[in-house]
């Protein structure tokens, strides 16, 4: 007897194979093979729909609002049964409880509270107690974090690591590691993370390489010198000897445009030596993170509440001002990136709703003010707690990246509450990787797409027994109507279902059925490499 009988469907496997006419089975968690003719607790008919493997959002911040409803939202909605957290050096264990207000202020942007428990996170195995309680509809994996981490031993200081601080970071890694830990995350446009140099980089990488782990990066830079940071990417891994994730790859800032060329021969000729390098990208224009990445990270050395203080200063504005607008600022310039205050739009500004949703250019208009003390007068409203949507990327750009063999798909979603504006990334990046480059574009079929988003991530971040309709492989399935298959969400309406998702399996759980979600929660969390 079958738990569940999908009958007559259209399956796509995950291997970018053609689709083929099957049946598919389900009993407890797994997959089974089925004939079609099996009795059956539950028979789903999916004449004239696809069935493929529950997709794998390789790029996630998911761990900020584990076990929330919001979180629920935004990932079932559009069909991920998995998501890889801890990204862009962020994650949110483990922590030092001395530290504890310095690492929530830097992850603010991706939720707007925290646990109670998260003064207990001293390790990740005590982190991993509390996941495992909180009610999941997607599996879930984990990095560790790098300023996390930094933070953990030396707050925000703006240095080079000691030795014996060095030492300390590794250890709390090891640790993580060992209890299931993905990999290990750098975020080195953030604070801190961005004040380490390779080496420090390289030595904490080496920890992971026992476990298998894998290195993922927000480089140093992704625009004027995203060449010489895919290099420094790659290079870790060649002296680690690990596995790497290059994050959300793309090319910032029109005079940049281009330049994927040059970074994908790259990760090809990587792939070549030896060293297992891949990337991943959400498909739209238009990037996101906090609003205070317009300013030069080297200024947030003493946090978030003492920048807010030194932004009070007309003479401090106008300094920041003077570097800001200079290309020979060496930093990767998101407001220059943009083209100027018309291209920044405020996502999320929670002490000043009324900028949501307009362009830093729009917002100066309505208050009246000049764009720059428009900008300065959010940071220190906002306490430099305010998301930003930039439009930095060209078309031809994420095309390219896009059906690169080599890359596969994340959504970088914010999600701090499904009743606050952010990236229509965050709910809408897989169903919109299938309309814009399937439907519209035609540059990739359905079937290599939903590989991109299955089985070669799979396979590149190696999650096992998932991205595959495979017999005994766990059953996280989504069941689709092709004709039907819409994104909605948009920049100015960012949180909105998908349509055209019929059923999501999680675990062989039936977690989201016709635009809503069910109330099982079947999702668990995935020690790596157990």
């Amino acid at each position: 007897m079958l738990d569940v009988l999908i009958k007559n469907a259209r399956i796509i496997d995950g291997s970018g194979a053609p689709a083929y006419e099957g049946n598919i089975g389900i009993r407890d968690d797994k997959i089974v093979t089925a004939e079609g003719d099996e009795n059956a607790k539950e028979v789903i008919d999916a004449a004239g729909r696809y069935v493929c493997p529950g997709f794998i959002d390789s790029h996630s911040h998911g761990d900020l609002i584990l076990g929330t409803r919001s979180a629920h939202l935004f990932k079932t909605n559009q069909g991920v049964t998995t998501e890889v957290t801890g990204q862009c050096g962020l994650s949110i264990a483990p922590v030092n409880p001395a530290y504890l207000e310095l690492v929530q202020h830097l992850l603010s942007l991706g939720t707007s509270s925290f646990p109670e428990d998260m003064a207990n996170w001293n390790s990740f195995e005590r982190y991993l107690e509390y996941a495992d309680r909180q009610p999941k509809t997607a599996n879930a994996m984990m990095y560790v974090g790098h300023s996390t981490l930094r933070i953990a031993v030396m707050g925000f200081a703006n240095r080079v690591a000691t030795d014996e601080e060095l030492e300390k970071m590794k250890s709390i890694l090891r640790n993580a590691m060992e209890h299931g830990a993905a990999g290990f995350s750098t975020g080195l446009i953030y604070t801190p993370s961005c004040y380490a140099d390779t080496r420090e980089i390289v030595e904490l990488a080496k920890v992971i390489k026992p476990f298998g782990g894998i290195y993922a990066s927000h480089m140093r830079n992704e625009s004027y010198d995203v060449v010489n940071s895919v290099r420094e990417t790659i290079d870790v891994g060649r002296k680690a000897g690990v596995h790497v994730c290059i994050s959300h790859h793309k090319t910032l800032g029109k005079p940049n445009w281009g330049l994927q060329k040059e970074t994908l021969r790259l990760i090809h000729e990587a792939r070549e030596e030896g060293i297992q390098v891949v990337c991943d990208q959400y498909p739209y224009t238009c990037n996101m993170t906090h609003l205070n990445a317009c300013i030069p990270p080297w200024y947030f050395d003493q946090g978030f509440d003492a920048m807010t203080e030194r932004l009070k200063d007309k003479a401090f504005r106008d300094k920041l001002r003077g570097e800001m607008e200079d290309p020979g600022t060496k930093y990767d310039n998101y407001y220059l990136n943009a083209g100027g205050w018309g291209g920044v739009l405020v996502s999320s500004a929670p002490a000043t709703p009324e900028a949501e949703g307009l362009f830093i250019s729009e917002y100066a208009e309505k208050t009246g003010k000049d764009p720059w003390d428009a900008f300065f007068d959010l940071m220190v409203l906002n306490r430099c707690e305010s998301g930003g949507v930039y439009s930095s990327m060209c078309e031809e750009d994420v095309c390219e990246i896009a059906m690169d063999p080599y890359c596969i798909v994340g959504s970088d979603g914010l999600t701090r509450s499904w009743s606050e504006k952010g990236h229509p990334r965050a709910c809408g990046t897989f169903p919109h990787a299938i309309t814009h480059f399937v439907k519209e574009k035609g540059i990739i079929s359905l079937e290599k797409m939903i590989s991109k988003m299955t089985g070669s991530t799979a396979d590149f971040l190696m999650i096992k027994n998932k991205g595959y309709i495979r017999d005994g492989y766990d059953a996280d399935l989504v069941v689709f109507d092709y004709d039907r298959l819409q994104d909605t969400a948009t920049y100015k309406n960012p949180n909105s279902l998908t349509e055209g998702i019929d059923y999501v399996f999680v675990n062989g759980k039936l977690v989201y059925k016709d635009g809503e979600l069910t109330g099982v929660c079947s999702g668990r969390m995935i020690r790596h490499n157990t």
